[in-house]
């Protein structure tokens, strides 16, 4: 299905009946990343599985976006099929949405489950540092010299100092860029809606700690631990993440 939101074309899934969620995917990923949670929410509720603007079926924005941009194509995207209230999956980078969407606009969140969320700032060392004013520096150089190899120079660059999601992210690095730079720390205390944390104590992307924190800041909120679970937690333990959501969401 698709549905014009401002002249992007976004790509969804829509299933089942009953009470709505809304699942929020990844960096990316997209809509398919939840198929089996879809499959079995879908027995009890709606279930509404967006790919997000520049992700799947969805194409990019045209300027770069923040998670604030995000959150306001989602719930224009709610809007646009009627839902006045959802329950909200977040995982890793549909974390922040969450965040920002619960915090915001507590009247369109019922309640709030939040996997491997993203949000907090790392902790960085000087290492960290070093390495990216050298890439910088490297780059502004590079953009500087002219000759026809300087998109394989800055390619070389970009594999040697940038992460595999910065490498990928073509079009969207700029995006990814602004994303990560956000700390929404700030937000978690305003957040009222109930909110389930599921984190994989083996989450190498968003580490426990970060989920740990989410936990002390946020009112209203309980941590759920899965032993042997990575980031994407909520396939490695496929049957205890539904369970425990399912259990949420009945109250």
């Amino acid at each position: 299905m698709r549905v014009d939101l401002d002249g992007i074309g976004i790509s969804y899934e829509d299933r089942g009946t009953g009470f709505p969620v809304v699942l929020l995917h990844g960096w990316g990923g997209a809509a398919a990343s939840f198929r089996p949670v879809t499959d079995r929410l879908s027995q009890t509720h709606r279930v509404l599985a967006p790919d997000l603007p520049g992700f799947g079926d969805s194409p990019a924005p045209g300027k770069t976006w923040g998670v604030r941009d995000y959150t306001a194509c989602v719930l224009e995207f709610m809007d646009r099929l009627g839902i006045a209230k959802a329950h909200v999956i977040g995982h890793s980078f549909g974390g922040r949405i969450g965040i920002v969407l619960a915090s915001s606009r507590p009247d369109r969140v019922e309640k709030m489950v939040l996997v491997d969320a993203a949000g907090i700032r790392p902790r960085r060392s000087w290492k960290y540092y070093v390495r990216v004013y050298t890439f910088k520096t490297l780059r502004a150089a590079y953009q500087r010299v002219p000759g026809k190899n300087r998109e394989e120079r800055l390619s070389k660059l970009y594999a040697r100092f940038g992460s595999k999601d910065y490498r990928e992210a073509g079009p969207m690095r700029s995006i990814m860029v602004r994303v990560i730079n956000e700390d929404l720390r700030p937000l978690l205390p305003r957040i009222s809606v109930p909110t389930l944390l599921i984190w994989g104590d083996r989450d190498r992307d968003t580490p426990l700690w970060m989920g740990r924190i989410m936990e002390q800041e946020i009112p209203d909120a309980g941590l759920v631990v899965l032993s042997g679970a990575g980031h994407f937690s909520y396939l490695d333990r496929f049957q205890d993440f539904c369970v425990i959501v399912e259990r949420f969401f009945k109250g």
